[in-house]
């Protein structure tokens, strides 16, 4: 946030800036700020490839909406898991 002195703490790290910037828009979805952040950001094989890093991705959250991050994070989680209960078109899991 402009001008805000809240500190950014790390609420995820990620394989990938793919994943991270998911994670981005899910917080910021949730209307928590968030931002990705890693000196590697352009991935193994250079710029504009998504895939694994080799440092990974850092997710960073201002330091007062850490608990919240965490919480939207875990219910997202665990509604992707939910999600991969439920049977396909064709009834199998």
């Amino acid at each position: 946030m402009p001008g805000s002195t809240t500190p950014w703490v790390t609420v995820a790290t990620l394989a990938s800036g793919f994943e991270a910037d998911l994670t981005v828009a899910v917080l910021g979805a949730a209307g928590i700020p968030a931002r990705a952040y890693g000196n590697d950001l352009t991935g193994l094989f250079g710029p504009g490839f998504q895939g694994p890093s080799a440092r990974g991705v850092d997710v960073l959250v201002p330091a007062d909406a850490y608990d919240e991050a965490r919480g939207v994070l875990q219910a997202a989680r665990d509604a992707s898991e939910d999600a991969g209960d439920e049977p396909g078109p064709d009834g199998s899991r």
